[in-house]
C-alpha cells in the first residue's frame, strides 16, 4: 500500500505507544512444526492491564488496543512509522475551510457475521461515541453532524476546524461497530467487528487471557501473518522476563542492559525503540480548585525544580531513556531542544519559589496511587518533601488514573503522539489529561491558530509555541522520555518505532 502524505496539520507523526513502566511483553507459544525453518503461525504476548471494555465508546488507546484493534477496523490507521494510512476509509478530504471531512469507504469489508460494512455502520458508531460518556467522546467534540449520502461515503460536518480529527479516527474514536449489535450487552465482552480477528469466547478468560482467531476473509489478511494470537494479562514484569529467558516466550521487552544481554545470548534479536512514552507529573489543577497552591505558577515551577531527572532515570528505569522537561518528544515537530534545560535540579531555588509564592513552610496535597506510579512513588515523595511539599497517596484501583477533579496533580506515563493529539489531550478544554477543563486565553489563542493552519510546516512552528508556553507556565513536570527494548526469537521481528501504536502489525515474520 503506498504511503500517503497530506498537508493537514492534523497528520504529523500519529502515535500512541505503551507506557514503558508497564513493560508490555510478548510471550510464548508459537505452535510447533515439523521444520525448524517454518514460519510461526501463532503469537502470544502479555499486557499488564485487561481491556476495560470492548464497547467502541469505551475503548482506551493504550495497551488495550492490542485486543480491540484486532477485532475492529478503524477509519484510518497509523502505520509502524506513525504515518496515517487508509483503513476502512480508502481516502479522505477536507473542505477548503476545514469545516467538512469526506471519507470514502472500501467496498470489500464485511463484519464477522457476514454483513457488509457500509456508511450506516460508520454513522451509527460515530454518533453513538459522540453521545456516550467515555474516553473517546472528547475526541469527536468538533463533529457536529455525520451524514451518509451513499453506502460508501461518510461526511463529517465540523463545528470548528480540528487538527486532531484524523489522528482520532485512527484511534478508538474511529472504530466501527456492527449497528445491529452495538447496543447489546454482548458488545462489551464479545463484539461483532470488521477487523482481522474474532474473539474466541470459548478460549478467552476475561481479565486474564484473550484469544484471537484470524479471519481469512479479511480484506487485508496478508498484513496479519499469525493465525492465532493470545493476549495474556500478566501484571508481574519479572515473571514475564523469566519466561522469556527460559524460552517460553516468543518475544518481549527487557528492563535493562543486563537482561538484554541475557536473552540475546539465548538466541534472541534485540530491537531498541526510543522515545516511546513520556513519564512525569500532570499539574492539572492550574486554577487551584482542590489544591490552591497549584494556581501559582511559581509553585508549579518549584515542583519542576525539585526532581533530579538524571538520577531518577538511572535508579528507576536503568537509564532506558533520556531526561526531559517537555511533553513533546524528539519525534515531534513541537519539540524544542532548549526546553530540556528549562528546569535544572535545584531544591534551593524551588524552596525560594515557594516562599515567593506565599508558602515558606510548604503545603500538603494528595495524589492517586496506582500500579503505574508505584515504581516512582518513593522518589516523588522524597523529592517534593525536600522542598516542603508533603504528598499523601490515596490508593486507587489498578486501572484508575488521576484524570479526575479529585486530585490536583497525578503521575502519568503518556504515549508518544502526533502533536495535534498531545495538544488536544493535555491542553484542549475537553482533553482527558485536562480533567479540570482549564482554559487560558493565550493557549486558546494558539489552539485556534493551529486549528486553522493547513500548512504542516507552519503548524509545526505553532505547536512549538504551544510547547514553550505550557513549559514556561509549568503545566506539567515531565521526568524522562522512555525507551523500550524488544527481544524476538528466531523467525519473528519487532517492526515498531517510537511512533507505532500498540497494534498486531508491529509483530512480523522474518523475511516476509
Amino acid at each position: 500500500m503506498p504511503q500517503l502524505r497530506f498537508s493537514r496539520a492534523a497528520i504529523g507523526s500519529a502515535a500512541i505507544a505503551l507506557a514503558a513502566s508497564l513493560s508490555l511483553t510478548a510471550c510464548g507459544g508459537a505452535e510447533p512444526s515439523s521444520s525448524g525453518d517454518a514460519a510461526p503461525t501463532t503469537l502470544t504476548f502479555g499486557v499488564q492491564a485487561a481491556p476495560n471494555s470492548m464497547d467502541p465508546a469505551q475503548l482506551h488507546d493504550g495497551q488495550q488496543r492490542y485486543v480491540w484493534g484486532a477485532v475492529y477496523d478503524t477509519l484510518i490507521y497509523s502505520d509502524n512509522a506513525g504515518v496515517l494510512q487508509p483503513g476502512a476509509a480508502k481516502s479522505w478530504e477536507f473542505s477548503p475551510d476545514a469545516r467538512s471531512l469526506t471519507l470514502k469507504l472500501r467496498d470489500d469489508m464485511k463484519f464477522s457475521d457476514g454483513d457488509p460494512v457500509t456508511s450506516k455502520a460508520v454513522k451509527t458508531s460515530l454518533e453513538r461515541t459522540m453521545t456516550t460518556a467515555g474516553p473517546q467522546q472528547s475526541n469527536l467534540s468538533a463533529v457536529a453532524s455525520v451524514d451518509a449520502p451513499d453506502d460508501h461515503t461518510v461526511v463529517l460536518g465540523l463545528s470548528r476546524p480540528d487538527p486532531n480529527l484524523l489522528v482520532a479516527l485512527s484511534y478508538g474514536a474511529g472504530a466501527i461497530g456492527d449497528p445491529d449489535t452495538i447496543n447489546e450487552a454482548r458488545t462489551a465482552l464479545d463484539p461483532v467487528g470488521s477487523g482481522p480477528y474474532t474473539l474466541d469466547r470459548s478460549a478467552t478468560v476475561d481479565g486474564t487471557k484473550y484469544v484471537l482467531n484470524r479471519r481469512d476473509d479479511y480484506w487485508n489478511v496478508k498484513a496479519y501473518p499469525f493465525k492465532t494470537v493470545t493476549v495474556r494479562v500478566i501484571p508481574d514484569r519479572t515473571a514475564l522476563f523469566n519466561a522469556l529467558l527460559t524460552k517460553e516466550l516468543d518475544a518481549g521487552t527487557t528492563v535493562d542492559a543486563a537482561q538484554s544481554k541475557q536473552v540475546e545470548s539465548n538466541g534472541f534479536a534485540i530491537t531498541r525503540v526510543e522515545d516511546v512514552t513520556t513519564a512525569g507529573i500532570v499539574i492539572a489543577d492550574r486554577a487551584g480548585q482542590v489544591a490552591k497552591p497549584l494556581a501559582n505558577v511559581k509553585v508549579r515551577q518549584a515542583i519542576n525544580h525539585a526532581f533530579d531527572r538524571k538520577k531518577m532515570l538511572e535508579a528507576l528505569v536503568s537509564g532506558k531513556g533520556r531526561p526531559t522537561e517537555q511533553i513533546f518528544n524528539k519525534l515531534s515537530p513541537a519539540f524544542d531542544a532548549d526546553l530540556d534545560n528549562a528546569y535544572s535540579f535545584d531544591p534551593e531555588k524551588a524552596r525560594n519559589l515557594l516562599k515567593e509564592a506565599g508558602y515558606p513552610d510548604g503545603f500538603s496535597l494528595t495524589m492517586p496511587a496506582n500500579v503505574v506510579v508505584q515504581p516512582y512513588q518513593a522518589s516523588i515523595t522524597q523529592a517534593l518533601a525536600d522542598i516542603g511539599i508533603k504528598v499523601d497517596w490515596e490508593p486507587v484501583p489498578a486501572q484508575s488514573s488521576g484524570q479526575t477533579t479529585k486530585w490536583g496533580m497525578y503521575f502519568n506515563v503518556g504515549s508518544t503522539a502526533a502533536p495535534s493529539r498531545t495538544t488536544a489531550l493535555y491542553f484542549g478544554k475537553s482533553g482527558s489529561q485536562n480533567p479540570f477543563r482549564y482554559e487560558d486565553p493565550k493557549m486558546n489563542e494558539l489552539l485556534t491558530k493551529v486549528a486553522a493552519e493547513t500548512d504542516a510546516t507552519r503548524a509545526g512552528e505553532i505547536y512549538k509555541e504551544i510547547n514553550n508556553y505550557a513549559t514556561d507556565n509549568a503545566w506539567l513536570a515531565p521526568f524522562f522520555s522512555l525507551e523500550t527494548t524488544w527481544a524476538t526469537k528466531s523467525g519473528l521481528e519487532y517492526r515498531g518505532t517510537g511512533s507505532a501504536v500498540p497494534d498486531l502489525r508491529v509483530f512480523g515474520v522474518a523475511g516476509q
